[in-house]
């Protein structure tokens, strides 16, 4: 049966209203919470499992919280995140943890898509729906927009439905969220740990490359 414009809708609509129920965070957040977290359980492996990148022994971890809906986040990853991976990932200096924090269900199905697409490419994707986040999140046709995004990345109508539909999937992405909400105090994005040490809001690569400096030092103690 070929998928028609109710059926693409109702799957979007699925996934709205599974979302809104699990993400109803606003956006921006009183800045409270603990200044650091136990790394250990920081690193517990999550429902869905981490998207690293970089070497296992790097000494410095960088997780950051994100969503894709946010603009901070998107300037972050634009205008920050190419020096960060080129100074300090590529070289083994510190290795990155991407995980979803969807501040809204729009953001939730990007999120889902970008865990659809095969492993390998899971960060081609954060970066493709990052840099083109004005196209397809502020728009009056979103699910129109996220569809062609997916088409960028080789997704069909049918594996674009299957992801949205995907309740599994959607559930491992509530989990995530709510273990940072709980457990490490997020509640704002972007949200990064250094090693643990709590940076909240746009970095720069001076404040990210101090921090990752400073956790690199107190590793070598």
């Amino acid at each position: 049966m070929t998928p028609t414009r109710r059926s693409l809708s109702a799957v979007f609509g699925a996934v709205a209203l599974a979302a809104s129920l699990a993400f109803a965070a606003p956006a921006a957040l009183a800045q409270d919470g603990p200044t650091s977290v136990d790394v250990a359980e920081l690193m517990k492996p999550t429902a869905l499992g981490d998207r690293v990148l970089g070497k296992a022994d790097a000494p410095v971890t960088i997780v950051e919280y994100a969503s894709m809906t946010c603009p901070h986040c998107a300037a972050f990853h634009a205008e920050t995140w190419p020096a960060l991976k080129t100074q300090y990932i590529d070289t083994g200096k510190a290795r990155f943890i991407f995980r979803e924090f969807p501040l809204d269900p729009l953001a939730a199905a990007a999120s889902m898509l970008a865990r659809c697409a095969p492993e390998d490419k899971y960060y081609d994707m954060i970066d493709l729906f990052f840099d083109h986040q004005r196209e397809w999140a502020y728009t009056d046709k979103p699910l129109d927009a996220l569809q062609n995004m997916a088409k960028q990345a080789g997704f069909t109508q049918m594996s674009f439905e299957a992801c949205l539909t995907n309740q599994k999937l959607l559930d491992g992405i509530n989990a995530e969220k709510d273990q940072a909400l709980s457990k490490f105090g997020v509640n704002s994005t972007p949200t990064f740990f250094v090693n643990g040490q709590k940076l909240v809001g746009e970095q720069t690569i001076e404040s990210m490359g101090k921090a990752i400096t400073d956790a690199a030092a107190k590793a070598s103690k």
